[in-house]
């Protein structure tokens, strides 16, 4: 391990080390690729590898450093891209058959522009199921992204590959997406921070088809490296008509503040979800935490309802669409519960979509007003742990569609709001736990500067290499707080 140790290091840590000519930004480039060349045919993280491309920006970066000019706080940051987002030289496949023969792509999307001019090192781009439409990795191209705790099981979706690629220091810095949990939940399950902000203030383009639950946000290991991607990701780009005007704030300042005094609402299943034992445990201990460090915690049920209903007709009627535009001899081709759910989708009148947004609204309305009584929300990230890689849902269980299994996410996609998860222990099995925070619109220095406390208090550890099934679990000692 001791070659590819400077992978492992955080964001912050090696501007530290670059700025003092202890470290250079092609050791690290060459240490991450390592890295993927040694792990990632056993997870499944990327769809694609640009090492040639990033030992280049590598080396450009390493001269800025020795000339004392860096471009700014993450330059030399080995960084990754989503396989949703264009890539200036490479075509965007979104893991999807459908899209075989795409040209490479003419320009970058908002999010790689704003890394690539702040001199960060694309290493490549994230595996993701077909344009994004689950909570799991998996796609009719043959790419699985497979937990780093337990290589049989599901990393989540639909940002997997950006959240293994975090855990195993594949990179410091990962552009994720969330349409309906699709950062947090992958966090979640790979014990990782990932973080969904306010919707528009990173901008993205083109459109998602999926419209304005859509986010794009940090995946990374610590919540500091997380405000720091955020500070490069955010403001506005012409191409987006929904991005906001870039906050007159650095994220990265007061996330040591603490959470002392700040009231927060802890809801171990929003009213109405099913929580595993263990989830609900890891919860309650980490909950127990957040009073400690001097958080006024009230525990009830928040009452803003069960929007599954409201998510899963937006979410299906925009599958119909994207399905619509696909060319008839390749529909064929595409993975079948996407066909599944886009031909629900496809039943939805447009007066009923009208009444869909009208019905949305009322529901975000709801969990803001939450908000006026207390400062932030808690729940678990996701109710179960990290089941078989491969299914859409666990095998055997109740659930038929992966919004069934998620009820702690897409609300906050719904209603817009930031939300962050960050692990908060383990099983007995050794999977990662995650706390979801989530706070007010606009409030996402509150959010992070929340979660940096917890993990101040509640540090947890990231897998040196992936852990096959066959590992014998964490001892109990190691399991959390």
């Amino acid at each position: 391990m001791a070659a590819t140790a400077p992978a492992l290091l955080s964001a912050r840590e090696l501007t530290r080390l670059y700025r003092r000519g202890a470290l250079s930004p092609v050791e690290v480039a060459q240490a991450c690729l390592a890295r993927i060349e040694r792990f990632d045919r056993e997870v499944g993280a990327f769809a694609l590898v640009d090492a040639e491309g990033a030992l280049e920006a590598a080396r450009a970066s390493e001269a800025r450093w020795r000339a004392g000019r860096p471009l700014g706080p993450i330059d030399g940051v080995p960084a990754t891209v989503k396989d949703l987002n264009l890539m200036k030289g490479f075509p965007t496949r979104r893991g999807s058959r459908t899209t075989e023969g795409a040209p490479p792509d003419a320009v970058d999307s908002p999010p790689v522009a704003r890394l690539r001019e702040a001199g960060a090192v694309i290493l490549g781009k994230t595996t993701t199921p077909e344009f994004g439409w689950k909570g799991v990795t998996d796609n009719p191209l043959g790419q699985i992204a497979r937990n780093p705790w337990d290589t049989s099981r599901t990393a989540g979706g639909s940002s997997g590959g950006a959240a293994v690629a975090a855990a195993l220091g594949m990179g410091a810095l990962h552009q994720g997406s969330d349409g309906g949990g699709s950062i947090r939940m992958p966090g979640g399950f790979s014990g990782i921070v990932g973080f969904k902000p306010t919707f528009g203030l990173v901008p993205t383009w083109p459109a998602s088809p999926f419209g304005t639950v859509s986010h794009v946000g940090p995946m990374t290991r610590t919540v500091a490296d997380a405000a720091l991607m955020l500070n490069v990701l955010c403001g506005p780009d012409r191409r987006d008509w929904y991005a906001l005007p870039r906050p007159g704030t650095d994220f990265t300042l007061g996330l040591e503040a603490g959470i002392r005094g700040l009231r927060i609402l802890a809801s171990v299943d929003l009213g109405h979800a099913r929580v595993d034992p263990e989830i609900r445990a890891g919860f309650e201990r980490a909950v127990a935490l957040l009073a400690e460090l001097g958080a006024e915690i009230e525990a009830r049920d928040p009452g803003i309802g069960d929007g599954r209903a409201i998510f899963e007709r937006h979410w299906f009627a925009a599958a119909a669409f994207l399905v619509g535009r696909i060319p008839a001899e390749r529909r064929g081709w595409i993975d079948p519960g996407l066909a599944e759910i886009a031909e629900a989708g496809a039943r939805v009148t447009a007066t009923q979509l009208q009444e869909l947004q009208l019905e949305r609204a009322a529901y975000a309305e709801r969990i803001e007003a939450l908000f006026a009584e207390v400062d932030l929300l808690v729940t678990p990230t996701l109710p179960i742990p990290a089941f078989a890689a491969g299914h859409e849902v666990p095998p055997g269980g109740p659930y038929r569609r992966w919004t069934e299994w998620t009820p702690f996410t897409w609300p906050f996609n719904l209603g817009q709001q930031p939300a962050i998860t960050v692990p908060c222990g383990f099983t007995g099995a050794g999977l990662p736990i995650g706390l979801q925070i989530v706070g007010p619109k606009y409030a996402d220095a509150l959010v992070l500067g929340a979660a940096r406390a917890f993990e101040s208090a509640c540090p947890q550890p990231v897998p040196e290499a992936p852990r096959r099934p066959t590992a014998a679990p964490l001892p109990a000692g190691d399991r959390g707080v």
